[in-house]
């Protein structure tokens, strides 16, 4: 399997491109904020041909480049029908203005086939497939994918911003929901096998062991949230 990840755009939001191998068909997961330019190179360098663009959430840092992308690759966009209005009105999905120096010139709006996620399903594209989960509370339809075992490659994640190396997502933001995303990290992180790779939507990867013991969300997930009392963990912010 080749996956191929880099950080994009002032966030330095994760885009991974997913394929059985080199010179292959893939799918580009999180296209977000300035990712196009690394998107083509990636492509040119492995011999890859894009089928699909996946989303792990709606913020503009994880879509930005998912239009153009798809427009110009003539492929289909996948999003979660809770976070889809955030293609066309990423403003509203963070109840504030986008700094235009900061972002420079978007292309808002849907692709010409955009087609929604559900719960539980399997998306079979570029030979590989894909298990969807819904994981509510850093954004209402944030959703993790998940790659079962193939071979010598363990189980991959691709969290969004559900979890990171150390922390969780922020819930800040409109339609965030701290209780609602330790139900996400207990109902689909938690039972994970701890030799899962974790690939999250900012910073390093890592793996559900080492998070199921360094990790005081996981641990606060597992408790319920405020069960010893003491006041909820800070997560660092990450991100949108």
């Amino acid at each position: 399997m080749l996956i191929a990840g880099f950080p994009a755009g002032a966030w330095g939001t994760n885009c991974y491109l997913v394929a059985p191998a080199a010179g292959e068909e893939c799918v580009v997961i999180d296209p977000g904020h300035q990712a196009a330019d690394a998107v083509a190179q990636t492509v040119e360098k492995h011999g890859l041909k894009p089928v699909a663009a996946l989303a792990t959430h709606g913020h503009i840092d994880h879509v930005a480049s998912v239009t153009p992308l798809c427009g110009a690759r003539d492929i289909p966009a996948w999003i979660h029908p809770g976070d889809r209005y955030m293609l066309g009105d990423p403003e509203k999905a963070l109840g504030r203005r986008l700094g235009e120096k900061l972002m420079g010139d978007l292309t808002l709006g849907e692709p010409d086939d955009l087609r929604e996620l559900a719960d539980g399903t399997t998306l079979r594209l570029a030979g590989l497939e894909f298990v969807v989960s819904h994981t509510p509370g850093h954004t209402p339809g944030s959703v993790t994918f998940g790659l079962a075992a193939q071979a010598d490659v363990p189980p991959i994640l691709f969290t969004g911003d559900l979890l990171f190396a150390g922390s969780i997502g922020r819930t800040d933001l409109p339609g965030g929901d701290h209780a609602e995303i330790l139900r996400s990290l207990d109902r689909v992180c938690r039972t994970q096998d701890d030799t899962t790779v974790v690939l999250a939507g900012h910073g390093p990867q890592t793996t559900i062991g080492h998070e199921r013991a360094t990790n005081p969300f996981l641990r606060e997930s597992a408790a319920g949230p405020g069960a010893d009392g003491a006041a909820p963990p800070a997560a660092p912010r990450r991100g949108m």
